[in-house]
Order: structure tokens, then C-alpha cells, then sequence
């Protein structure tokens, strides 16, 4: 297969169109093929380039997929707080619900929630890295606001929340999705049936405990003596 001729776009319109380009590449193998599995010269074929020439607009295949992972942060955020913004009150459970479900439906945001702290943030400029992390942060502003107008939490409490959901939806995508051979022995075998994740459920009943639990807390500090 040819590679097609590159053309180095010279003006800021069409290095913008370049890079979205190269970030539809990385999302599209990355879905295909997991986060992992997809590798710098991969993105460059996908593209028409060579893997010299991509370099010219991101310095790393990490950084190709931090941008998405805080595009992920972004998307995942707005609907979240879309759907917290509609209700006058909440239960745990149904904040935790909420959490759980627009997390699942995402499962390439939850594999990039995974390899962001494991590789994506450690090949990367500390300017990358810094401008991630204040997307993150924003977005997690964003989300507590919500979440103290409905249940009362703390910013720490919110904070907390979020960064359990999130590390625990990334953790739970990846034993759900061992591939083929290893997904084939635990159905077979009932003795390692609970290798089977699912990763909706499971994140519902830790977020509903979580924040049952900091209620459970809440009214036994706070009862008068």
C-alpha cells in the first residue's frame, strides 16, 4: 500500500485541520483496537504520513492520547452535569446512577482514564502534562457544583467522589475487556466467574456505598448530644 504524498500545512487553519486529523485517527484505532495497542506509526499510516512528519504536531503518541482523554473529561462532564442540572434532588443512588451509566457508555474514555496515570502523563512535556491537568480540574469544579447544590457534599467530598469514580471506571474497563482467550476460560470455568466484569453495575453499588456512607457519617456527626 502507497502512503499518500504529505503535505505540511503552513497555515494555522490548516494545522488545525491537520491535527484534528490526526486526533480522528487516534480515536478511531483506539476504539478499534484498545489504547495500548495502538502505536505512533499506526496513526501516521492512518493519516497518510510519516511517522517523522506527524511528530511536527505532536511530540509524543502519549500526547495525541492525553488530548482525548481530556476530550473525554469534557464530554463526560457536560453530560453528567446536564442531567444532575435537571433534578430539583437526589438520591446517592441516583447521583451515583448517573455516574455509573454516562461512564460505561464511554468505554474509550475509560480505557484513556486507565493509561493516562500508567504511561500517557510520563512520555509527555510537563507543559503537556500541566495543561491536562487543569482541563481535569476544571471539569471536576464543574461537576462538584452540582453535586453540593443536590447532596450537600463538601468540596473535598466531591472531589473524592469524582476521582473514585473515574479510576475505578478505568480499572473495572480494563478486567472487563481481557480479549478473547482469557474471556473464554473465565466463562468456562465457574470457578473464575467473577473475572466476568461488568462495568455499570459494579461502579453503581461502589458509588451508592461511597456516598451512603459519607450521609451515614454526615448525620452521626452532626446529631446534638
Amino acid at each position: 500500500m502507497t502512503t499518500p504524498a504529505f503535505q505540511r500545512a503552513r497555515s494555522a487553519q490548516a494545522k488545525q485541520a491537520r491535527e484534528e486529523a490526526i486526533l480522528d485517527a487516534a480515536r478511531a484505532l483506539g476504539r478499534s483496537r484498545g489504547v495500548r495497542n495502538v502505536t505512533l506509526t499506526d496513526i501516521a499510516e492512518a493519516v497518510g504520513m510519516h511517522k517523522s512528519a506527524l511528530l511536527r504536531y505532536f511530540e509524543t503518541r502519549e500526547q495525541i492520547f492525553l488530548r482525548l482523554t481530556a476530550e473525554g473529561w469534557r464530554e463526560w462532564s457536560a453530560d453528567v452535569r446536564a442531567d444532575l442540572a435537571r433534578r430539583a434532588h437526589a438520591t446517592a443512588g441516583e447521583v451515583a446512577g448517573i455516574m455509573a451509566s454516562t461512564l460505561a457508555a464511554r468505554p474509550m474514555f475509560c480505557d484513556l482514564l486507565a493509561q493516562a496515570p500508567l504511561n500517557l502523563e510520563r512520555n509527555v512535556s510537563v507543559d503537556s502534562v500541566r495543561a491536562f491537568k487543569l482541563v481535569t480540574l476544571e471539569e471536576i469544579e464543574l461537576i462538584g457544583a452540582e453535586l453540593r447544590r443536590l447532596l450537600a457534599l463538601t468540596e473535598l467530598q466531591t472531589v473524592d467522589l469524582v476521582a473514585t469514580a473515574t479510576s475505578l471506571a478505568g480499572a473495572l474497563w480494563q478486567m472487563a475487556t481481557p480479549g478473547p482467550r482469557l474471556l473464554e476460560l473465565y466463562r468456562n470455568d465457574p470457578r473464575l466467574s467473577h473475572a466476568v466484569v461488568e462495568v455499570e453495575p459494579r461502579l453503581h453499588r461502589v458509588l451508592t456505598a461511597y456516598l451512603t456512607g459519607l450521609d451515614t457519617t454526615s448525620t452521626r456527626t452532626t446529631r446534638p448530644a
